[in-house]
């Protein structure tokens, strides 16, 4: 047990969890109608302690209980045979279960984006927990827990690459979150402007800072890794930034503060598979083209396939997602044949998990609220409360 390694990922973990609350509940709920915020921050902050609880039981050990081919077994569930002695690497075993237990919690969070303002809180929790458990963990064991995706599997001595999450995460929820704006179908209205770009803003920067603990964490020591993990999540998102808002300007004439902020988590996005292969030069390419490239992906999504992603989380994060993994073979850090495989296979499971999901799901509870409560908005008619007392 390494002190230094430990007192870093008890930070990290702290900083993950902040991405989640409140960093993604303030960007997803500073763009939606006024009417429907408390539902997107409900939703954010349900999920999070469902997933929480879920995976203390089941998650972890179908992850990291074992090191069979396609999931970890039942060694480790409730946390079994876990003491405060019990290492993993130079870690507490508990403090990397809780350090996993954060993106276990922000990867189905992140599909939120793609429903709201339309879906039943019933099919969210439903939904969300059957997920985790089927979907992202067994993703999770795949690559990151010894399974057959990772090094030794079945691409060889050197698997897929993946640092942070661009498959285990932004591909599964970019996926999954497209597959439910299918069966929804558009809001009734989609025209109305976000209610509150400031919480944009806010939510994207806290993002952004806590990304520091999902890349940089992710290299499970205080070191060098760390640190230049770090370095170019910071510099990707800079350039993506930048980028997205000059692209904006060119096209519009204008550039806008919520496009630069998404923009940044295009970059966060993207950089996050590649943050523990490449340098500062190579982050700058990145992020510079993720800028481009997600805002176009936002504009085919919504204007040439016509699906109403709503707050564009497959545009932004499943594209982000599987670009930066594309580019690990592109800077030579992994290869090819293991970084198209792992997206192929990784992307076709979390479809098929997630249709059957869905439609498992809604013969349980309602998929979709009805028109009258969509249209006067989900804060009061499902929770009983509404931040506003405004009609916007």
């Amino acid at each position: 047990m390494n002190g230094a390694d430990t007192a870093w990922i008890m930070v990290a973990t702290a900083l993950v969890l902040f991405m989640s609350l409140p960093g993604l509940a303030l960007f997803y709920g500073g763009l939606v109608r006024a009417r429907n915020v408390l539902s997107v921050f409900m939703q954010v902050y349900a999920i999070a302690c469902l997933m929480s609880v879920l995976w203390f039981i089941f998650g972890y050990t179908i992850a990291f209980g074992g090191d069979g081919a396609f999931w970890g077994g039942m060694a480790r569930l409730g946390l079994s045979g876990v003491t405060a002695e019990t290492t993993a690497g130079t870690l507490p075993e508990v403090l990397f279960f809780a350090f996993q237990m954060t993106f276990a919690i922000i990867t189905p969070a992140l599909i939120v984006g793609a429903y709201v303002e339309r879906i039943g809180f019933g099919f969210v929790m439903l939904f969300s927990g059957l997920w985790m458990l089927l979907c992202y963990a067994p993703v999770t064991h795949w690559i990151w827990g010894g399974g057959f995706l990772s090094d030794g599997g079945i691409f060889g001595e050197v698997g897929v690459r993946d640092f942070a999450g661009g498959i285990v995460v932004h591909e599964t929820a970019g996926i999954a979150a497209l597959v439910i704006a299918v069966f929804l179908g558009p809001r009734e209205n989609r025209t109305t402007p976000p209610h509150a770009p400031g919480y944009v803003m806010i939510g994207a920067a806290m993002l952004w800072v806590g990304w520091f603990g999902f890349n940089g964490g992710s290299q499970l020591a205080a070191d060098g890794g760390a640190a230049m993990a770090i370095t170019v999540t910071h510099l990707s998102a800079a350039m993506a930034s930048l980028t997205w808002a000059l692209w904006e300007k060119v096209k519009y004439g204008k550039a806008s503060l919520v496009g630069t902020v998404t923009g940044t988590i295009a970059g966060l996005a993207s950089i996050t598979p590649a943050s523990g292969f490449v340098g500062p030069i190579p982050a700058l390419i990145i992020g510079g083209v993720a800028g481009i490239l997600c805002q176009e992906l936002v504009n085919v999504i919504r204007h040439k396939a016509h699906i109403d992603d709503t707050l564009d989380v497959f545009a932004v994060h499943g594209v982000g997602g599987i670009f930066g993994t594309i580019m690990i073979a592109v800077f030579g850090a992994g290869s090819w044949a293991a970084q198209l495989g792992g997206l192929a296979i990784v992307g076709i499971f979390t479809l098929v998990v997630t249709v059957v999901l869905v439609k498992l799901v809604a013969l349980i509870t309602p998929l979709r609220v009805d028109k009258e409560t969509e249209v006067n908005g989900l804060d009061l008619a499902v929770h009983g409360e509404r931040a506003y007392d405004i009609t916007s």
